[in-house]
């Protein structure tokens, strides 16, 4: 029997990971000035502008990137010689009643490794040119695993946004590539850089009730985004996009969702909550976050150790300190 998972379902902001969810206030850099940019050139800027997503190349270092591919078969338990171990009956269940299980979503947020690629500069850097501001905090995500199809079960891809784009979200959204995704039978992600271009005309001929998280863009060109190693692909969160469904025989595909918005520096609550879920390895609570029921994070692995920059990004030391 075929098993199909093929959507989410759409959630409240208040049930968002608290890390990712950006303040209304905020603005992204529309450099109308011309100012300089750290990371990105001119052209870089104008693709960006244009088409709603960016790729850094090589923006994290090969040996950190080696590290995190090592650490997601060692959590996950499974070896990367042999398929046999790759669909556990724990996972193979949780697979097809949970989506985030079923997209590769691992429930591993705090590792040593994970901070090492969220305070490399040249990440934050880029960042901070899309922001217009280098005072920015880190979101504290997950990473993704995606397999070849289990036979007799399939992820069904589907193009959306995660936020209402009609409320003109302000905010990016950011992939850390661990795997080379340059083979299309690997997957990988997909957008729509027709419709961020021309979303009022296009929104215009919509039915009135229709649903922004599973849009018909059947007739629209969906653009696939090639990533290697150490890639970060940075995109708009007004950007229609999704995942193709890896469909290798023995290929796997791994990434690290990092993004940054700008600091709330005046907001304690948050700030202690990022504090606590850094230095007490804590999964953020929220919609499709499980934890990992196991809890390696705190008894398998030490707090990270942050640079002066890492602080910064976490909140545990202000901008202006």
């Amino acid at each position: 029997m075929d098993h199909t998972i093929d959507s989410i379902d759409k959630n409240s902001i208040a049930e968002r990971n608290l890390s990712t969810v950006a303040k209304q206030e905020f603005r992204l850099n529309q450099r109308t000035d011309g100012g300089p940019l750290r990371v990105l050139s001119d052209a870089d800027w104008a693709f960006w502008r244009d088409n709603g997503y960016l790729v850094v190349k090589q923006a994290v270092e090969a040996e950190k990137i080696a590290r995190l591919e090592q650490l997601v078969w060692e959590f996950e338990e499974m070896d990367p010689a042999d398929q046999r171990t790759w669909y556990p009956a724990e996972k193979a269940r949780l697979k097809r009643t949970e989506l985030s299980f079923n997209a590769g979503m691992i429930e591993l947020y705090n590792h040593q490794y994970l901070w090492d690629a969220r305070q490399t500069p040249r990440v934050h850097d880029a960042f901070a040119d899309v922001w217009g501001t280098r005072e920015l905090w880190v979101s504290i995500d997950r990473m993704n695993f995606n397999l070849p199809p289990e036979p007799g079960f399939e992820f069904k891809s589907f193009m959306h946004w995660d936020y209402d784009p009609d409320t003109d979200p302000q905010n990016v959204q950011g992939v850390l590539s661990v795997s080379d995704q340059t083979d299309p039978e690997v997957g990988g992600f997909v957008c729509i850089p027709e419709l961020f271009r021309n979303y009022r005309a296009w929104r215009l001929a919509q039915p009135d009730k229709w649903d922004w998280y599973r849009p018909d863009v059947a007739d629209l060109e969906h653009v696939p985004v090639a990533l290697e190693k150490g890639d970060l692909l940075i995109f708009n969160s007004k950007l229609c996009h999704g995942i193709r469904q890896n469909t290798s025989r023995d290929k796997v595909r791994m990434a690290q969702y990092i993004s940054m918005m700008p600091a709330q520096q005046d907001n304690q609550e948050l700030r202690n909550w990022r504090v606590r879920s850094w230095s007490e390895r804590l999964a953020p609570q929220g919609y499709s976050l499980h934890g990992d029921p196991r809890r390696w994070e705190q008894t398998k692995y030490q707090a990270a150790q942050l640079s002066p920059l890492g602080e910064r990004l976490l909140g545990l030391r202000g901008w202006q300190d």
